[in-house]
C-alpha cells in the first residue's frame, strides 16, 4: 500500500496539471456552463416578474435546475477529448487503476463546472430573493448534490464516450439519473421554508454521495474499457 500511495499521488497530480493548462488555453470554454447557469436564472426572475415574494417561493428550484443544466452542458466533454487523442488507451496502460484516473478526472469536472457555481450561489440566491434563513440548507444540498450529479454524469459518459455527436444521448441518459437528486436537493430546501427538519433529505444525498464515491469510478471505468475493445 505504501509502495502504491506515490504511484496514485503522482498520477493524478500529473492528470490535474495537464488538465488545467487544457483548461487555461480554452477559458472561454471554461467559463461557459457558469454563465449558462446564471442567464438560466436572470431568465426565470425576469419571466416571473421580478417580484420578491414570487421569487423567493421558487428560488432553490430555479438554483437547482440551473447548476443541474450547467453540469449537462459539459458532461459530453468529459472523456471524449482523451478518447479522440489516444489518452484513454494511455489511461488503461498506465499502472494505476483505470478507476482512480476516472475519479480524478471526475474532480476535475465538478471543481470546474460545480465550484464556481457554488462560490456564486450567493449572488445568485440574492438575485432570487431567497429567504436568508434558507441559504445554509441550500448550500449544504448543493454541496452534497453536485458531486453526486458529476459522479452520475461521469457513469453516463463513459457509457457513450464510443459514439460520435451523443450530446441529446448524454442528457436522455442522464436525466433519469439526476432527477432523485434535483428532487432531495431542492426538497430539502421546501423543507425547511414550510418549518420541517431538512436533515432527511441532506442524509440520503450524503449517502447516495458516498455510495457513488465507491461504484462510479469502477463503473465508468468499465464502461470505457468496453467502448475502447
Amino acid at each position: 500500500m505504501s509502495a502504491a500511495l506515490p504511484g496514485l499521488i503522482g498520477s493524478a497530480k500529473a492528470l490535474l496539471l495537464r488538465d488545467l493548462r487544457l483548461l487555461w488555453r480554452r477559458r472561454g470554454d471554461a467559463l461557459q456552463p457558469a454563465l449558462f447557469a446564471l442567464l438560466v436564472v436572470v431568465l426565470f426572475a425576469l419571466a416571473l416578474g421580478g417580484e420578491a415574494d414570487t421569487l423567493a417561493k421558487v428560488a432553490a428550484a430555479v438554483l437547482w435546475v440551473a447548476v443541474l443544466l450547467a453540469g449537462l452542458l459539459s458532461l459530453d466533454t468529459l472523456f471524449r477529448g482523451d478518447a479522440e487523442d489516444g489518452s484513454l488507451e494511455q489511461w488503461m496502460l498506465a499502472p494505476v487503476p483505470l478507476g482512480w484516473l476516472v475519479g480524478v478526472r471526475t474532480f476535475m469536472h465538478w471543481a470546474t463546472t460545480a465550484l464556481p457555481l457554488l462560490i456564486a450561489t450567493p449572488f445568485l440566491a440574492e438575485l432570487m430573493h431567497l429567504p436568508r434563513g434558507q441559504f445554509p440548507v441550500l448550500m449544504a444540498s448543493l454541496a452534497l448534490g453536485t458531486p453526486l450529479l458529476s459522479l452520475l454524469g461521469a457513469v453516463v459518459a463513459a457509457l457513450t464516450v464510443g459514439m460520435r455527436r451523443s450530446g441529446i444521448l448524454v442528457a436522455l441518459l442522464a436525466l433519469p439519473l439526476y432527477v432523485p437528486v434535483l428532487v432531495f436537493g431542492a426538497g430539502s430546501v421546501a423543507a425547511s421554508a414550510q418549518g420541517l427538519d431538512p436533515i432527511g433529505a441532506l442524509l440520503l444525498l450524503g449517502a447516495g454521495l458516498v455510495v457513488a464515491l465507491v461504484l462510479a469510478p469502477l463503473a465508468a471505468a468499465a464502461a470505457i474499457r468496453i467502448a475502447l475493445n
